[in-house]
């Protein structure tokens, strides 16, 4: 394709004409529209093409990715699209595609030739890249229908900003589920309403609540890890950010993707305005929660308010309907796992199958009494006890 041409097609995108803003193909438009202005113009528009291409480590996939992410006419319409929907799509690949197969020595030649000046052949090199993996329309659309589009196509986990807007996060824990001996009943009845959950069935909101380090967190983060691979998504969202769900609700709602809404160590002050907000959000607000959204929130608490004799006895005339009120979020979770603190067995259980984890070879009874000791000068027995004490068996053998 004459690079007339393929300025031209560029600047026809269509389906895909969001990806116009995209740092790469922007540079890539402006060197080609450079050439019918100055050798100056040229060679700095061309020095920013450089500079994008070395800042994205590679044309291929940062052009997959922004065609990956983008949401377009194409993905509105992706049960049915029109024939000359899929046709307009085939141009913008076949755009897109001509961009990939520049070089630098190709656009350089153009510009020495056309203006003279054979000094530009100076200018720094860059190769081809490999072309997008779609031949037209159709297989664009096949790409959307099993791998997903849009924003939060980019990662498997998500945290809500102070803007209100949710943000990728770039290492997600990879934490899974043989990673936490233990807990078995429980991680079955999370798994269990996961799996409808993404099967579209009837799934229930979850509360985790019970003592501290007991891996309620790393259970919920590993339930999405084993299922990220079938679209599920984890946003994490403090307390102070619940006033966000409005517009978390309307950004999930037409997303190809499932998602938890990730609320850890929930619990909330009498006064807090961010209770009331919950509450409604879960059910009871005018405004539905998206079939293709749950939370799942853990806490110490089981009523998640921090409720006082006061309240029991305080001077309302109907004092029963003040905790009710205070009991009220809780209920609304259709499920409720709690996580005890492990007795011994259980403990010492936890402990055996994080040292065979990690090439931990103690005598059974060694390992057994170095645990016990050890949880007596931390906190008492928990899993998040156990993994601590394995990790400094770990350190202490490795120094000696």
């Amino acid at each position: 394709m004459e690079l007339s041409t393929l300025s031209l097609h560029v600047h026809a995108l269509s389906v895909l004409r969001g990806l116009l803003r995209h740092p790469l193909v922007h540079a890539y438009a402006d060197t080609l529209d450079a050439l019918d202005r100055s050798p100056a113009a040229f060679a700095d528009c061309y020095g920013a093409l450089c500079e994008a291409l070395f800042a994205c480590g590679g044309a291929h996939r940062a052009l997959l990715d922004a065609v990956h992410f983008d949401a377009n006419t194409l993905t509105d319409r992706l049960d049915t699209p029109d024939p000359s929907l899929l046709d307009a799509a085939t141009h913008d690949i076949a755009a897109l595609n001509g961009l990939l197969a520049l070089d630098g020595a190709a656009l350089k030649a153009a510009a020495a030739g056309r203006f003279g000046l054979p000094a530009l052949h100076a200018l720094p090199d860059f190769p081809a890249a490999a072309p997008l993996p779609f031949r037209d329309g159709a297989s664009l659309a096949s790409f959307y229908r099993a791998q997903g589009y849009g924003f939060f196509a980019q990662s498997s986990a998500f945290a809500m900003q102070d803007d209100g807007t949710a943000a990728p996060i770039v290492h997600p824990d990879t934490i899974r589920l043989h990673d936490l001996p233990g807990y078995e009943r429980q991680k079955q009845q999370i798994l269990k309403n996961t799996r409808a959950f993404l099967d579209g069935r009837e799934a229930n909101n979850i509360l985790l609540y019970g003592d501290k380090g007991t891996g309620k967190s790393s259970t919920v983060k590993a339930v999405v890890n084993e299922y990220a691979g079938r679209g599920l998504k984890i946003i994490e969202m403090s307390p102070r950010h619940i006033t966000c769900f409005p517009r978390l609700f309307a950004e999930t709602l037409r997303s190809p993707f499932r998602f938890i809404v990730f609320l850890d160590d929930l619990s909330f002050s009498r006064e807090d305005d961010n209770f009331a907000a919950l509450k409604a959000f879960i059910e009871g607000g005018l405004a539905g929660k998206p079939a293709n959204l749950v939370i799942y929130a853990t806490s110490n608490r089981r009523h998640l308010i921090r409720e006082t004799f006061a309240d029991r006895e305080g001077d309302e005339v109907r004092v029963r309907d003040s905790l009710e009120t205070v009991t009220s979020l809780s209920d609304r979770f259709g499920l409720e796992i709690t996580f005890s603190v492990p007795d011994k067995d259980e403990y010492l259980f936890i402990v055996d199958q994080l040292a065979a984890e990690n090439g931990l070879t103690l005598p059974a009874d060694q390992l057994h009494l170095l645990a016990e000791r050890f949880a007596l000068r931390r906190n008492g027995r928990s899993p998040r006890t156990a993994r601590q004490f394995i990790s400094q068996q770990l350190a202490d053998r490795y120094e000696k």
